[in-house]
């Protein structure tokens, strides 16, 4: 996929989340990322009216592209990261 193509992962989702959402389940981060990539509103429109920086929705965008929807879970942010594995804690004796 071209790093510039959009995904859109939820077609006929149109009810945009309120402004002032403060709990950002992984089903409303999607319906934003669909709503931008669809054209129901721009990226510049939505970093302003949910206050996210172009970098976190550019972070939702790749979650959904590699992992799904399930990818937006904060609880399953540290299995789906790249980063290498921690190193295994040595026992204290």
């Amino acid at each position: 996929m071209d790093r510039n193509e959009t995904h859109c992962v939820l077609p006929g989702e149109n009810s945009l989340p309120s402004p002032d959402t403060k709990r950002w389940v992984a089903r409303r981060k999607a319906v934003i990322v669909n709503a931008v990539c669809s054209g129901a509103i721009s990226l510049d429109e939505a970093c302003r009216r949910y206050q996210l920086s172009v970098e976190e929705f550019h972070a939702w965008q790749r979650a959904i592209e590699s992992h799904g929807v399930a990818g937006l879970r904060v609880t399953r942010l540290q299995i789906y990261r790249d980063a290498p594995p921690a190193r295994p804690i040595k026992p204290r004796y």
